[in-house]
């Protein structure tokens, strides 16, 4: 990661930057007036990292003929502007943009800049990469994007690059987790822009503007709780106030001799429009936001008259008005918040779904594009394995005999990925294209770090191979070779079975473990579903099959070897007619013998039965109608009936079964089908679903749902989790905190599921668990669904201007395989596997293939067959979150307790670990625990306190400094966040 604290005062002292007599902070802060009303101008400029053009076009300005954006133009001109009048603010958001325009500046403009961040003029907020979604991102991405952009901040500017506020002002609704997040990188306040309309209007009317928003039932107050402003304007200014050469807004035209005049007219509509907001706000302090999209290229337009209208206002002041005007930061105007010492209304909820009008709901940004949100989720996966393999060898990982890398492209690429316009699905088509190329090329980084970093602990210089087309059976590595290896890494702190599933072309293998012993193994045939996906891509007839233990935090290798037929065959029993049931140890699935669909599911373990019918629907996608122009599209769901249609009434299905996994095939529709399978030791059902291309020759869109429906009496009642970790409870028709007037049943019932959904009553629990993020809902008493595919065939008018139809490689559309794990248990015992499953669901093993034909790594280093970076494996109630280098000789690690306190009688207590006993391969010393995004140590943090309405004291967050690096306590949703001094032992020492 980008070096710390140390190097940021070298380059301070290099550049001069630290400029005599200034401090940043509160103390930098304009002088309000607490006898008038202050108004806090905020210049702003909002940059999306790629939406209507790539993040390069943005940077540069190209491509100006689809929309007028040039980022480094807005920070020349601004920095200019900002040296010319030292009464002049600008704050500044995604560190992706400035990183780069910092990279380029001469070291007089660099010091310029310190100079100007010293003394608060120029002021990072929140200072991610990006600014990142807060519906289709996971958690595990969020904090990796954060801590990212801010390190880069802290080791470049020191403590005055630290933002001390969060400023959400685009995303499409907003997360419980996010706001939990961020009060644990130690963020003062929260600003956003986007709220459903209702919501605001009943907040402007009461007063509830601003809040405390509490993160989490499980952290003692004030730990978890963050005040939270809602902006006036989303982040635009006032009508009338928009002085960017984007903007149609008159000038103020103050020369006395001019026909059009308009000082008056200006003073005038100001006046009002600051008394109207200050009556929707609680003190004598108000915030406007002076700026908006890719504003300020030409920053004296915006500040010649903003200096003006200060002039203009603050003069009226001899006359009697109580108005005073100042430019500010959104820092200040929460350090006169807070000075105010006023008591503020409780949040517990979330704000989801978002919507900007009736009919205009932005739930469908949860499923779209399918095929980039999977490879966002495996994108992630892959760089906690890169991260920990780098951080686990140090730079024989990123200098071996594989080239010289790291796991930085990566990291920045899925920076980019959690933009608000990316992971979510709402980017043009040629930016979405943009966003997986970066990707892609990050891949290719890290493959030279695991490919170094393995061999190194293997002992062994093999022809590693990744294969990353497993999912339709595509691997030339396995297809055509007689032998070869398969390392299977775990990045989990416990240790796992997983089934491992190769393409091959022979009729026979035997497959040896890491000490020698024969795994028990299957070949089955590849169906026709995935034949007719994959198309020319691969040649593939079958599948080999076994169930590989790997150890935690570590490696397993297995050897693979073809036999003839007559050695050992045993074909898997296809059978033509439509089963009626499959069973294992732990489940039995029925299915319906007419229709072909599934109609029970028994939990053997627990006793449990459902009767549970499943089917694949889609609602066809509105155009607009007498109600409302409103068409579905990228960001919004609206379907133009209640019920779905469909896919059919019966299905054509067969069976495949053998030792080790029975699998039934349903064909849905010629564009529909899916696998319901049971490994032979696996505690769940797997549903294998693929959707696409989806038809739309009949002029209509459509937005593909599968759904689950029981008998069970839910009162209206489900649960998704936030961001794949709390879980929260949802109510049909209901929001907690206003009353609904719902005008869409289905899409305003929608809310994003990252990791899980799920239906209870007082003894059952029917959880759905999923591999990305999707929409989902219970439109139904005892009934789930998501939603796995759309595509639409117009635009919903929110900017991004063309349908989502993503026609994919060959032009008629994309097609997307996923699964979801189908859980019944009871609801005092759900949790416990569930929890698991989730985290192994997005840290599952990565797959290496070789040839076998390794060379030793050094003369005194034997192979390696298994290893494992951990003393001993973890208990289920602690999650190795992040292992990742920070500075060469610096690791950043962080632990989670991944459990609720209420959901888990096993796990959801506190639990302690020896970080000194933690490692195999590494020795640990000088442990200091930071604040969640690691750019500050948690002894510093000292967060501003809120009065809650009805409290009479302020509440104080525990001040306990001390660290017992050999005791670390973690409580129920509890991260803990350490840098520490990293050693690695020798080869010998790694086990075998």
């Amino acid at each position: 990661m980008e070096s710390g604290g140390h190097r940021a005062m070298l380059v301070l002292l290099l550049l001069g930057g630290l400029h005599r007599g200034s401090a940043c902070g509160p103390e930098t802060c304009p002088a309000a007036r607490e006898d008038l009303l202050n108004v806090h101008l905020i210049p702003h400029t909002h940059n999306d990292v790629g939406w209507l053009k790539t993040l390069d076009q943005y940077y540069y300005g190209g491509r100006n003929d689809i929309q007028h954006a040039g980022v480094q133009y807005i920070l020349d001109s601004v920095v200019a502007q900002l040296l010319a009048d030292p009464r002049r603010r600008f704050i500044y958001v995604e560190s992706a943009f400035f990183w780069r325009w910092w990279q380029e500046q001469e070291e007089s403009v660099q010091r310029d800049v310190t100079q100007l961040i010293q003394e608060g003029r120029l002021e990072f907020i929140n200072g991610g990469w990006t600014m990142n979604d807060e519906g289709a991102t996971h958690y595990s991405s969020i904090i990796d994007q954060m801590t990212l952009g801010l390190q880069f901040l802290q080791s470049t500017f020191g403590e005055c690059g630290r933002p001390r506020v969060a400023w959400h002002i685009d995303p499409f609704g907003h997360s419980r987790e996010q706001a939990l997040l961020f009060a644990q990188m130690g963020y003062d306040g929260l600003f956003v822009g986007r709220l459903d309309y209702q919501d605001k209007a009943n907040r402007e009317a009461n007063k509830r503007m601003e809040m405390i928003w509490r993160g989490s039932d499980d952290l003692a107050a004030p730990t978890a709780d963050l005040f939270t402003g809602v902006l006036p304007n989303g982040y635009n200014p006032p009508k009338g106030f928009c002085w960017d050469q984007l903007c149609a807004d008159q000038p103020i035209m103050d020369d006395p001799r001019l026909e059009d005049n308009n000082v008056d007219a200006i003073l005038q509509l100001f006046l009002k429009t600051v008394a109207t907001q200050a009556s929707t706000y609680r003190s004598n302090h108000i915030v406007m936001t002076m700026g908006s999209d890719f504003h300020y290229e030409n920053a004296i337009l915006w500040y010649k008259n903003m200096d003006k209208l200060i002039s203009l206002v603050n003069a009226q002041q001899v006359n009697g008005s109580k108005v005073n005007v100042i430019y500010s930061t959104p820092s200040c105007y929460l350090t006169a918040l807070n000075r105010a010492n006023l008591s503020w209304p409780m949040k517990m909820d979330d704000f989801f779904p978002y919507a900007d009008g009736q009919h205009m709901f932005w739930t469908g940004y949860f499923t779209s594009r399918p095929g980039f949100k999977r490879y966002e989720r495996l994108s992630n996966n892959f760089l906690q394995a890169c991260n920990q393999l780098e951080a686990l060898t140090g730079a024989a990982a990123t200098h071996g005999p594989y080239g010289t890398s790291s796991s930085l492209t990566l990291r920045r690429a899925m920076g980019v990925a959690q933009h608000h316009d990316a992971v979510t699905g709402t980017a043009k088509q040629h930016v979405n294209d943009d966003y997986t190329l970066r990707l892609y090329k990050g891949w290719e980084t890290c493959q030279v770090v695991i490919r170094n970093a393995l061999s190194s602990l293997s002992g062994s210089k093999e022809s590693f191979t990744f294969c990353n087309l497993l999912n339709i059976s595509v691997c030339p590595a396995t297809e055509a070779a007689k032998s070869f290896n398969v390392f299977l890494y775990n990045p989990l702190g416990r240790a796992v079975t997983w089934n491992v599933r190769l393409p091959v072309n022979g009729v026979s293998y035997t497959v040896k473990g890491p000490s020698g012993e024969t795994v028990s193994s299957e070949v089955i045939p590849v169906s026709k579903f995935t034949e007719d996906i994959r198309k020319d891509q691969g040649t593939a007839a079958r599948e080999l099959l076994f169930q590989a233990p790997v150890p935690p935090l570590g490696f397993s290798k297995f050897t693979v070897q073809k036999v003839s037929a007559q050695g050992r065959f045993f074909p898997g029993v296809k059978k033509r007619t439509s089963p009626t049931n499959i069973e294992n140890k732990y489940y039995r699935v029925q299915f319906d013998p007419e229709t072909g669909l599934i109609s029970g599911i028994h939990n053997l373990q627990k006793g449990v039965s459902l009767p549970l019918t499943h089917n694949f629907y889609w609602y066809n996608s509105s155009i607009g109608n007498a109600e409302s122009q409103q068409a579905s599209g990228a960001y919004i769901f609206r379907p133009n009936q209640s019920a779905p249609t469909p896919m059919t009434q019966n299905v054509r299905s067969y069976l495949v079964q053998n030792s080790l996994v029975q699998e039934v095939y349903q064909n849905f529709s010629s564009w529909c089908s899916q696998v319901v399978r049971l490994y032979s030791d696996q505690p769940y059902v797997e549903l294998e679903w693929t959707v696409g291309p989806i038809p739309v020759a009949d002029g209509i869109g459509k937005e593909v749902i599968s759904r689950f429906d029981s008998k069970l009496q839910t009162n209206g009642m489900f649960y998704t989790d936030a961001n794949g970790r709390q879980v929260l409870q949802r109510r049909r028709n209901f929001r907690e905190t206003w009353p609904l007037v719902q005008t869409e049943p289905i899409a305003g019932n929608y809310y994003p599921v990252n990791s899980r959904i799920y239906v209870k009553d007082k003894n059952i629990q029917l959880t759905v668990l999923t591999d990305r993020s999707q929409g989902g809902s219970s439109i139904m008493d005892g009934s789930l669904e998501l939603m796995v595919h759309r595509r639409l065939l117009y635009d919903d008018a929110r900017g991004v201007g063309e349908p989502l139809l993503e026609p994919g490689p060959y032009g008629a559309g994309i097609v997307v395989r996923g699964r979801h794990l189908l859980l019944l248990d009871t609801p005092q015992d759900s949790a416990d596997l569930h929890r698991t499953l989730a985290l192994q669901e997005y840290m599952f093993p990565q797959i290496i293939l070789s040839s076998g034909d390794g060379v030793p790594y050094s003369a005194n280093q034997g192979p390696t067959t298994q290893f494992s970076a951990l003393r001993t494996p973890l208990p289920n109630n602690v999650h190795l979150l992040t292992v990742a280098l920070h500075e060469p000789k610096k690791l950043l690690l962080r632990l989670e307790h991944p459990f609720q306190g209420h959901e888990s009688g096993n796990y959801s207590q506190p639990v302690t670990v020896n970080l000194q006993e933690l490692f195999s391969t590494l020795s640990l010393s000088e442990v200091e625990e930071m604040t969640l995004s690691a750019n500050l140590p948690k002894s510093k943090m000292n967060r501003m306190q809120w009065r809650a309405d009805g409290a009479s004291d302020l509440p104080r967050e525990d001040a306990s400094l001390f660290l017992d690096p050999t005791n670390i306590t973690l409580k129920p949703m509890e991260i803990r966040t350490f840098l520490t001094t990293v050693q690695y032992r020798k080869y010998g020492n790694w086990g075998s």
